[in-house]
């Protein structure tokens, strides 16, 4: 298997850090809000000894299209830089969801979601950039707070039948906290399994990250950050950097200050969550 054939994997780990609660690689259950908007404009990045893999810049768009539903697309800018080859640039795979809670959180019950997806085929899969085929990833998500405190998490299988690719199970938990009013700090321990020969992550693999969000203006305009390696299985680096904007009905003078206005609910403190 050629080894620029090795791309796909790390899109598929950086997927997570596409949609995934960024900056986090674990997801939470919590879409956003009734017609309101997210918009997030990232780099990331995933490194094993075959090579390393960039998103970046990406944009990301997620959209409360209905109670609970959320929209989701996100469009990258592709890297892979294998190991003693050639780099390549160029769009990578376009990433469809749709985010769903079933269950809402009250004082003594966390809330409970899923989040489907399908990655389109739309990099090249001759240049290292795409899978050449559609691929799927559909796991299950639970959140709870409590004052400042959140932990979330989840598992979840991905389907990947794309030549020299296997499917495996991925799962995820995280535990953050809200400092002060312009800091969210977090940790995750977060598992995959083997990608398969022509993945960049031939073996399984579990991480430890650190990261979290610096609100420039809370909730509407913020900084993300996150960086980890791993703890057991095959050696891997995973880094995430991006700006985030909301905005959506309601909202009032929604380009004040230069940036994009607060929503109301989904980027809440803990506390107020948990009071609910």
């Amino acid at each position: 298997m050629c080894r620029r054939g090795k791309l796909f994997f790390a899109i598929c780990s950086l997927t997570p850090l596409l949609h995934a609660g960024p900056p986090f690689l674990t997801d939470d259950p919590e879409p956003v809000d009734f017609q309101h908007f997210e918009a997030y404009l990232f780099s990331s990045a995933d490194a094993t000894h075959f090579g390393q893999a960039y998103f970046g810049p990406a944009f990301e768009m997620n959209w409360g299209a209905l109670p609970d539903t959320q929209l989701h697309i996100v469009i990258p800018a592709a890297t892979f830089a294998p190991t003693g080859g050639p780099s390549a640039f160029g769009i990578g795979d376009i990433e469809l969801g749709v985010k769903y809670r079933f269950i809402h959180e009250t004082k003594h019950r966390p809330e409970f979601g899923i989040f489907p997806f399908l990655e389109a085929p739309t990099g090249s899969f001759a240049a290292g950039l795409g899978n050449g085929r559609p691929w799927y990833r559909l796991p299950l998500w639970v959140q709870k707070s409590e004052g400042p405190w959140t932990t979330y998490g989840g598992a979840g299988e991905q389907l990947n039948s794309a030549p020299g690719m296997t499917n495996f199970t991925f799962a995820g938990w995280l535990l953050q906290r809200d400092i002060g009013k312009k800091w969210t700090l977090g940790s995750e321990v977060y598992y995959h399994g083997a990608g398969g020969p022509a993945a960049l992550s031939t073996r399984a693999s579990t991480l430890l990250d650190a990261g979290g969000y610096y609100y420039i203006h809370k909730p509407g305009f913020q900084i993300l950050f996150m960086g980890g390696h791993s703890v057991s299985g095959q050696a891997e680096t995973v880094a995430y950097l991006g700006l985030y904007w909301t905005w959506g009905k309601g909202d009032k003078d929604a380009l004040s200050s230069g940036f994009l206005h607060e929503r109301a609910v989904p980027y809440e403190t803990a506390a107020a969550r948990s009071a609910r």
